[in-house]
C-alpha cells in the first residue's frame, strides 16, 4: 500500500501523520496488552499472582501524602496541598493567614 505523498496537500499530509500516529499508540497499546497477559500467565504457572511478585502497588496501592498544613483553629485538621483546597484553608486566607503561617 503505497501512497504517493507528493500528490497529498498540507493538510491531506497532516491528517495522515496523525492517523499514523494514532494508529502507532493503538499497536503499542495492544503489544503492552500481550506482553501483560504472558507474564500474568507465565506467573500463574508458577503459582504467584502479579501483586505477589510486584507488590500490587498500581494507582490504588499509592501511599497518602504527608500533610504539609495544618488548621489554626483545629490542628487535627491537615492538607496535603494536593487536591482541592479544603474550606478552612479558603476561610484562613480570607482572614488574612498567609500559606506560609500554615506550614506544619
Amino acid at each position: 500500500m503505497a501512497i504517493e505523498l507528493k500528490n497529498l496537500n498540507k493538510k491531506q499530509l497532516a491528517d495522515l501523520i496523525a492517523r499514523a500516529a494514532s494508529r502507532s499508540r493503538e499497536l503499542d497499546v495492544e503489544e503492552m496488552d500481550k506482553v501483560r497477559a504472558d507474564v500474568r500467565a507465565y506467573a500463574r504457572t508458577k503459582g504467584y499472582t502479579i501483586e505477589q511478585l510486584f507488590g500490587g502497588r498500581g494507582r490504588k496501592g499509592r501511599r497518602k501524602a504527608a500533610p504539609k498544613f495544618r488548621n489554626p483553629a483545629d490542628p487535627a485538621q491537615t492538607w496535603s496541598g494536593r487536591g482541592k483546597r479544603p474550606r478552612w484553608f479558603h476561610a484562613a486566607l480570607r482572614a488574612g493567614r498567609k500559606e506560609k503561617d500554615m506550614l506544619i
